[in-house]
């Protein structure tokens, strides 16, 4: 009986080890395969971007944030030293070019503009005493002259009578000699004060112009000093709005400071701040449209422009554009609101493009997923692209029209060539 029981014990012993082995063996197989398979995809967020591929006409631009600013913008200067006596506005007051903003007073100013009055009126005064003076002068003058005159013409006619006479022998030679000297002698008296008087005017003549150079002097003195004391009310010089007063009264100003700034309203312009790095294609005169982001949407907000300066060194990395607005401005527009303008480069026709990806860079190489028609998988493909616009970049080469493609940004599956769309 002890045979046939061994025989069992040997049967069963060998079944486990048959059976272990097949385990061992079936487990190995097993995890070779598994090791054999490729990763499952991961399945991606519900809301990523998609982008088809479009052909077909491309505007190139480029877009920025900026402010409108007025274009007629003036500081008003302290005129000369003075005291802040009374600021009669305040900021954001609607003013006209003589509305007086600020009174200064100035004691000094004010004390040397009485004194060239009182220097104007001396002189004034002294021009009219000469006036007289040589009035009178000219008149006794001109008394000398016709007594003269008269003697000579008396005498002239004394010696033609005796002309006469002596025909007759009714005088002596000696007679009519005297009488004819006599005349002579009052002729050349006469001729003599015909030259003084002739001198005698041009001599006042010469006091006159002189005595009035000086009064002009003092007139042109008197009436800087005048215009000195009325810009001691200083006045706008610009009609429009008030932006800032810069000083406060009994403050001390001196020539040249900025006591106030005032800006036209109704003429603005826009201020874009544009990346340097989307700046290259910038020229004057391309066009563009502002944003006011007013006028109750529908498009009443925009307005066209025209780039009228480019501000030659950048701040920060961005670049100052000035636009100058076309047409009427949209209702609500008003110095230092903020736009958004958009800069046309160029346009072309036939251009692979499509919406921006979120790390798409002119010029350069990304590689982006790309929807496979009739499966929930993209594959990860190398894209190279061109030309960029605001929101659209031009594609070189790696698609084609028509591909749909993942813009959003995918960096959390760098490490994968497949994902999954949900």
């Amino acid at each position: 009986m002890d045979i046939p029981r061994e025989q069992a014990k040997g049967r069963r012993r060998i079944k486990r080890i048959i059976y272990g082995v097949t385990v061992i063996a079936a487990v190995a197989v097993i995890t070779v395969g598994v090791s054999r398979l490729k990763p499952a995809p991961p399945t991606i967020d519900v809301g990523y971007w998609p982008g088809t591929v479009t052909r077909g006409p491309f505007v190139r631009n480029v877009r920025g944030l900026g402010t409108l600013v007025p274009e007629d913008i003036r500081w008003v200067p302290a005129p000369s030293d003075g005291r802040i006596e009374k600021i009669n506005v305040k900021q954001g007051a609607i003013v006209k070019a003589d509305s007086i903003l600020v009174e200064l007073t100035n004691p000094v100013l004010e004390q040397s503009s009485l004194e060239a009055d009182q220097q104007l009126k001396g002189a004034e005064a002294e021009l009219n005493s000469l006036h007289a003076r040589l009035d009178n002068d000219l008149l006794n003058q001109k008394a000398a002259a016709a007594t003269v005159q008269a003697d000579y013409k008396t005498a002239k006619l004394q010696a033609d009578v005796n002309v006469e006479l002596k025909k007759h022998d009714l005088v002596s030679d000696l007679v009519l000699r005297l009488s004819q000297v006599r005349a002579e002698e009052l002729a050349t008296r006469f001729d003599l004060e015909q030259q003084r008087l002739k001198t005698n005017a041009e001599s006042a003549k010469a006091q006159i112009a002189q005595q009035q150079a000086r009064v002009d002097q003092l007139k042109a003195l008197a009436e800087l000093r005048r215009t000195q004391v009325d810009q001691l009310h200083v006045r706008s010089g610009l009609a429009g709005v008030v932006q800032l007063v810069a000083v406060q009264v009994g403050q001390q100003a001196t020539p040249g400071l900025a006591l106030a700034r005032v800006a036209d309203p109704t003429k603005l312009k826009a201020e874009l701040k544009v990346n340097e790095t989307q700046t290259k294609d910038l020229e004057i005169g391309q066009a563009a449209t502002v944003d006011t982001r007013t006028g109750g949407g529908a498009g009443n907000s925009v307005i066209n422009g025209r780039v009228v300066r480019i501000d030659p060194a950048p701040t920060n990395g961005l670049l100052t554009v000035d636009i100058a607005l076309e047409g009427d401005l949209p209702k609500g527009a008003r110095p230092d609101l903020s736009v958004d303008g958009t800069i046309t480069l160029e346009r072309l026709e036939n251009v692979l493009y499509v919406n921006r990806p979120v790390n798409g860079q002119e010029n350069g190489t990304v590689g982006l997923f790309k929807l496979e028609p009739g499966t929930n998988l993209a594959y990860r493909t190398q894209v190279k692209l061109g030309r960029s616009a605001v929101s659209t970049i031009e594609v070189v080469d790696g698609l084609r029209e028509g591909d749909r493609v993942i813009l959003s940004d995918m960096a959390a599956y760098d490490s994968h060539n497949v994902v999954r769309v949900p």
